[in-house]
């Protein structure tokens, strides 16, 4: 049965993680930009402000403005900036990262936009669950005609947060790295993880807030500190590293180099969905939890929202991408770099190698143990708060099909199935993933492009109001 799902997935999943897809979510993103003069790298400024000054509630809502930024956070920074940067790295090349890099950046406005319509049109359930996302701003701002579109995203995000990127995906990561870092049988990383997961989505929202408020910035600057210590200690072969991403974006790697003979396009699309797959710009999903934010209007939260495809994928993200270069980098770069890539036979490049595994080994060869059982630390928390901000992504999307009486059992189910993915093997799993990814992103931009002419007035607007911001 799985070897039929996956002969069937297969295909779909190349299909809609090809040229179409990285057409619609760049091309997207850049037209965003433009029709809003690139209003993400005018205003970063005042949006950090906006964040810090957010530490507490300034109007309706269930979590303050930084804790909901903490919980996106929490659900983007995962195994994406780990498993899945070493992944396109192997199997795109380096150039891969700096697809990664100009997806982010194109991605912010995305963010952006998708935050502010979730925002603008959410509602309030009689529980008092503040709910927005895709479902809501596509049957609140485009009308009940375009309701198919939003329970469409609802199903594809309930299906990717239990059996793909949210419960399952993100418990296997963490059985198998913590498995082969400390020998802790899989069968008892489940069972903590079964107990841990109820403790904290027992509260809902509010808790799962206050968990990633505190965790999330700790967890972050452990793992930056980390890479900095290894990046900093070979800073005399970063700009050779440097050179070699930007190169090998637009120059085909040789077969006998390395990368699985990677192309141009492999490496584009290895970079887009990874990137996509960690900072979730165009999925749809942030903006679930940006929606129960108490900031004072739509435009702060979607200024504060837009900053974790920076954080993600512009400093987590190159973090891992550095390490895992500068682990195969030969003494004698940048020269050597450019002219072979990878060191001819290197293990590092195996097919099929296990993007955690790869991971740990880069930071075990600048390290020792310790980088080792650093990055298992670092990749059990991103993994376990990924999961947690995923559940509320789930969670929400239940309640848009079937109203504030699923929550308790949707919480019960997601920590059940989660626990099960850190014991079985998850090849279709990570396809459904991936598959899922894709099928919420599709829904979710065609409602930000047929809502972009009342967005952009209502932006312009606001920001006169404000004065804060400049459009």
């Amino acid at each position: 049965m799985s070897d039929f799902l996956i002969g069937i997935l297969t295909p779909l999943n190349n299909f809609v993680w090809g040229p179409v897809m990285l057409v619609l979510i760049v091309g997207t993103g850049l037209y965003l930009n433009i029709m809003l003069k690139f209003y993400p790298f005018r205003n970063w400024k005042n949006a950090y402000v906006c964040l810090w000054q957010g530490r507490k509630h300034k109007g309706e809502g269930e979590i303050s403005p930084w804790n909901a930024l903490m919980t996106a956070i929490a659900a983007d920074v995962g195994t994406g900036n780990i498993v899945g940067v070493a992944t396109a790295i192997a199997i795109g090349g380096p150039g891969a990262l700096f697809w990664m890099w100009m997806t982010a950046l194109v991605g912010m406005m995305t963010k952006f936009c998708e935050v502010m319509l979730s925002v603008l049109y959410r509602e309030k359930t009689p529980k008092g669950n503040y709910v927005g996302g895709c479902m809501y701003f596509v049957k609140n701002g485009l009308g009940p005609r375009w309701k198919w579109l939003g329970t469409l995203f609802a199903i594809f995000g309930i299906v990717a947060a239990i059996m793909g990127i949210g419960g399952m995906v993100q418990a296997n990561a963490i059985a198998v790295n913590v498995n082969n870092t400390f020998g802790i049988s899989k069968w008892v990383v489940a069972a903590f993880l079964l107990v841990v997961s109820l403790a904290v989505l027992v509260g809902g929202v509010k808790r799962v807030g206050d968990v990633a408020g505190k965790l999330v910035p700790l967890m972050a600057a452990f793992y930056v500190i980390l890479s900095m210590v290894i990046i900093c200690s070979h800073i005399e072969r970063v700009p050779g590293i440097f050179l070699w991403v930007i190169t090998d974006a637009f120059t085909p790697t040789a077969a006998q180099g390395g990368f699985a003979g990677a192309t141009i396009m492999l490496a584009i699309r290895m970079g887009v969905a990874r990137g996509v797959f960690s900072n979730e710009a165009g999925l749809g999903t942030a903006p679930m939890v940006h929606a129960a934010s108490s900031a004072e209007s739509p435009l702060v939260q979607a200024s504060i929202g837009m900053l974790d495809v920076f954080i993600d994928t512009l400093i987590v993200c190159s973090m891992t991408g550095f390490v895992i270069l500068i682990a195969v980098v030969p003494p004698d770069a940048p020269a050597a770099v450019l002219a072979h890539g990878a060191v001819p036979g290197d293990p590092l490049w195996c097919s099929g190698v296990d993007g955690g595994l790869l991971s740990a080994f880069a930071f075990k060869s600048a390290l020792g143990s310790v980088g080792e059982v650093g990055v298992t630390i670092s990749l059990t928390l991103f993994a376990f708060t990924t999961s947690l901000g995923w559940a509320v992504y789930g969670e929400r999307c239940a309640i848009y099909l079937f109203g504030d009486r699923v929550q308790t059992p949707f919480r019960l189910v997601f920590c059940v199935i989660m626990a099960l993915g850190a014991v079985v093997q998850l090849d279709l799993a990570w396809l459904i993933a991936d598959t899922a990814n894709a099928m919420m992103a599709i829904p979710n931009i065609i409602g930000i492009l047929l809502l972009s002419p009342m967005l952009f007035k209502y932006v312009r607007e606001e920001a006169a109001k404000d004065g804060r911001f400049k459009v």
